[in-house]
């Protein structure tokens, strides 16, 4: 396996952190990781060591504001400055692996970001499997709550407003120490702005989930209380991709990939893409 890392130049000359981990053979396809709030892409480390021995090539970025990339933390000026990095990524990895296909790979947060991507750019991509996505608005947030969120984004946008619990990530409790002690993990609260924004990216995606086409893949743990278990339902019910799968994971809590379960969860995603990607040369 070979490590490569490096910096670009994303949305407002920020530095963009980036990650890749490749086969020592030529890979048959490649896995974009589009990571969650407050976290960074060197969280996946299960998704690596799964998927790069079975030749895929495995790529993520730290989004703007989160683990080495620049930028306030957990602050974002508006949603499209995630997916429009992201397009900027996606063309560099069609630059370095022509003729690949490229499935996303998007967990919670970056589930959404990947979701409101697909509504213009799902032909760059062979698929999308999405973790745990953040697509509906809690069920706790009200109108007038709604509001507020509002007012607070624009008049001092990076007021703190929302932190994720911890305890929420993983049943492992390895896991949610690793996660607790992680420098690149933020365990501060999310910004104002930055709240307001995925409000917003998910009432587009309920709106305009139908234009999404592509084959892709839901999966999400039923005991999830980071995000709404019903959010994946919702997108699978919503999306025309003919071709589509969702698998709720009895028990399971947010992150599916670093659950004691995850070697199931891996091998159901690895299923599926060879089922995309036909029979081994």
């Amino acid at each position: 396996m070979k490590h490569q890392e490096g910096f670009f130049k994303g949305i407002r000359e920020a530095n963009i952190y980036f990650q890749s981990w490749l086969p020592e053979s030529e890979p048959r396809a490649v896995l974009l990781i589009v990571h969650g709030l407050a976290e960074h892409s060197g969280r996946y480390g299960n998704v690596v060591d799964h998927f790069v021995p079975l030749s895929y090539a495995v790529y993520g970025i730290d989004h703007l504001g989160h683990g080495k990339s620049d930028g306030t933390r957990v602050y974002v000026e508006r949603f499209d400055d995630y997916t429009n990095t992201l397009k900027v990524y996606v063309d560099m990895i069609h630059g370095w692996q022509p003729d690949k296909p490229i499935f996303l790979v998007g967990h919670s947060m970056g589930g959404l970001i990947g979701a409101v991507y697909l509504l213009d750019h799902q032909a760059e991509l062979a698929g999308a499997v999405l973790s745990g996505p953040a697509v509906k608005i809690p069920k706790h947030v009200t109108p007038a709550m709604l509001f507020v969120g509002k007012m607070l984004s624009a008049l001092i946008p990076r007021f703190g407003l929302l932190a994720l619990s911890a305890d929420g990530v993983s049943r492992d409790p390895a896991v949610v120490q690793a996660y607790v002690s992680d420098p690149l993990a933020h365990r501060g609260k999310a910004t104002a702005r930055l709240a307001a924004e995925m409000l917003k990216a998910m009432q587009t995606i309920s709106g305009q989930a139908a234009k999404i086409t592509l084959p892709i893949m839901i999966v999400q743990g039923s005991a999830d209380r980071l995000v709404d278990p019903a959010g994946a339902r919702m997108l699978y019910g919503a999306v025309s991709s003919v071709d589509k799968e969702i698998r709720i994971y009895d028990g399971l809590y947010h992150e599916v990939f670093n659950e004691p379960e995850h070697e199931k969860v891996l091998r159901d995603i690895e299923i599926w893409l060879e089922a995309h990607l036909g029979p081994r040369k």
